[in-house]
């Protein structure tokens, strides 16, 4: 069964990934700062390589080990009898707050920014930057929804729609693509947009630190940590880290060595300005 889920999401996650390739080159949010190919050749690498790496880890992933929670009553709603519904949709809920305070962390703790930063290092931000992840951190980040899992102890069907939704929505909101304003200030209110969150891509510190959200944009606005737009707005940005901007981050070798290097932590105090108000335009 875990098989034919992962098979499902696979062919969704293709789908949508053609879908937002197209419409991004159709309707561009930005101009792009480095060849398309050139970028798109290294990032599809590491995504293959991501792949590679979780399917090495056999049994330690999310699917599997629901299963076993279940088979071995162990979490939280394996000790409940609440309704089938209201297990489910408040496993989506923790799981995805717990994804955004792990991705907090993977910028205040040096080592997890070491490793993250190949995800920010990306001077342009398009569908294929949403699954550009260092295979070191695909393993580690797995690990953890493994734990998560065993403490919640959600169904296998509530953590197979999560990961879905996750990289559905990973894709999506780091995709280039112009949304109108009406649409992208009606989005945001409970989904992450792709405007809200390039503003998390920014080179200045303060917004790098800003906009954590993956999919549900509520826990930015309770938790302090949302920027409605970039200072510099969408298309006089810079996208990437200020350490960064040359061509190395579209080299493939010079990526997956990035973490081993040393480490760039942005300074939060340098061009921090918060702006809580206003949306897409």
């Amino acid at each position: 069964m875990t098989d034919n889920l992962a098979q499902y999401g696979l062919l969704l996650s293709v789908l949508l990934f053609a879908i937002l390739a197209v419409s991004e080159s159709l309707f561009p949010r930005r101009q792009r700062s480095l060849s398309r190919a050139r970028r798109w050749r290294t990032n599809i690498v590491i995504i293959l390589l991501d792949s590679v790496a979780l399917r090495l880890m056999g049994p330690v992933a999310a699917l599997a080990v629901a299963g076993y929670a279940a088979q071995n009553h162990i979490g939280l709603f394996n000790w409940t009898d609440w309704p089938a519904w209201v297990e489910f949709a408040f496993a989506l809920i923790l799981l995805d707050l717990a994804i955004y305070g792990q991705h907090i962390a993977t910028h205040k703790i040096p080592l997890l920014w070491a490793i993250h930063q190949v995800h920010h290092a990306d001077r342009d931000i398009d569908v294929t930057t949403g699954i550009r992840f260092h295979p070191v951190e695909i393993i580690l980040s797995m690990l953890y929804k493994c734990l998560l899992v065993l403490l919640i102890g959600p169904s296998l069907l509530a953590v197979f729609v999560f990961a879905l939704i996750l990289n559905l929505c990973a894709m999506f909101n780091h995709s280039n693509l112009r949304l109108p304003g009406w649409l992208d200030r009606r989005l945001r209110l409970f989904l992450v947009t792709p405007d809200m969150h390039r503003v998390h891509h920014s080179i200045v510190p303060g917004e790098t630190d800003s906009n954590y959200g993956f999919s549900i944009a509520l826990w930015d606005r309770i938790f302090g940590t949302y920027i409605a737009q970039p200072e510099a707005g969408h298309d006089g940005m810079t996208i990437g880290l200020e350490e960064y901007q040359t061509d190395s981050p579209a080299d493939l070798w010079w990526s997956l060595m990035l973490p081993f290097r040393k480490g760039y932590r942005p300074d939060k105090t340098k061009g921090y300005k918060r702006n809580s108000t206003g949306a897409g335009k």
